[in-house]
């Protein structure tokens, strides 16, 4: 089966700059690119009609000229178009799980710049079977992506937020074979709340908070290892804070390329994101990818 990376398209500018992201990876991991675009109205594909009067012409233009763009930029690349009669949610999510990844736009509304997702985008974010990349037309966003060329350490590269329980092997995979088709080093970061017992009547005892800090140091250390020695040629770097977890991955990835989290697989009725995930897509200012795991 022909390994591919979908992205979704409406017109938009955000959908635009998601299929322009979208190539870029496809390049990199040498997966055709798919553009998706699916409306429930789509006719039937005539047998030979003029422009004026084939009701998918719109739908067809608008793919045509996002591949004929993409393929401009990226010549080596194979761009395929794919018109869906469907509905958009429920193309998108099974086109997720046809593909390596899935890419859709995201648009910044408000002052602090936080993510705006539709009630498809973010259902698609939450069920989908395989990761999920956002991507918004933002000038920081574009920046960000290519800020590792000009900066080094930890300020740039790919960033990866861990739980430290329940296995997270998915979600490591994803992130060791992107920096790794990006050759850029991997940052990976822990965040937990100062428990009760750290606290004294005069503050913040440092000799108990220090001791969780190694202690999650040294479980993180052992869950990189085996993937360190996998991809030997990833500089990783781990940052643990005794911190909401949220704000330490938003925090982290403030010039990351991208930034990767997980969320629990789940059928439930209604799926929804955990907080960490929730402030990712939400407040991030680099692309967010949300890896479903176990």
């Amino acid at each position: 089966m022909e390994r591919v990376l979908t992205v979704g398209l409406d017109g938009s500018p955000e959908s635009l700059a998601a299929a322009h992201w979208a190539a870029d990876e496809a390049q990199r991991r040498k997966l055709t690119l798919r553009l998706l675009h699916a409306w429930p109205l789509l006719a039937p594909e005539p047998t030979a009609v003029p422009s004026e009067v084939d009701q998918n012409y719109w739908a067809k233009r608008l793919v045509h000229n996002a591949q004929t763009e993409l393929q401009a930029h990226h010549p080596g690349l194979t761009v395929v178009g794919n018109l869906v009669a469907d509905d958009a949610q429920d193309a998108l999510i099974q086109a997720a799980s046809e593909s390596e990844m899935l890419v859709l736009g995201s648009r910044g509304l408000t002052p602090v710049e936080s993510y705006f997702l539709g009630d498809i985008s973010m259902s698609v974010v939450a069920s989908a079977e395989g990761p999920v990349v956002l991507v918004r037309a933002d000038k920081r966003a574009k920046r960000a992506e290519g800020s590792s060329a000009s900066e080094s350490g930890a300020a740039g590269g790919v960033v990866v937020g861990l739980k430290l329980h329940g296995p997270c092997n998915d979600l490591l995979e994803f992130a060791f074979t992107t920096a790794a088709a990006r050759g850029v080093p991997l940052r990976a970061v822990h965040g937990r709340a100062i428990p009760i017992h750290a606290y004294a009547p005069w503050g913040v005892d440092h000799t108990v908070t220090q001791e969780i800090i190694q202690d999650a140091q040294k479980h993180l250390r052992q869950t990189l290892r085996p993937w360190c020695e996998k991809f030997p040629g990833v500089a990783v770097t781990d940052d643990i804070r005794l911190e909401s977890p949220a704000r330490v991955v938003v925090a982290a990835a403030e010039r990351a390329e991208l930034l990767i989290v997980g969320r629990r697989s789940h059928h439930a009725p209604a799926p929804r994101l955990g907080s960490v995930a929730q402030a990712a897509v939400h407040h991030a200012r680099c692309p967010v990818a949300v890896i479903p795991h176990e």
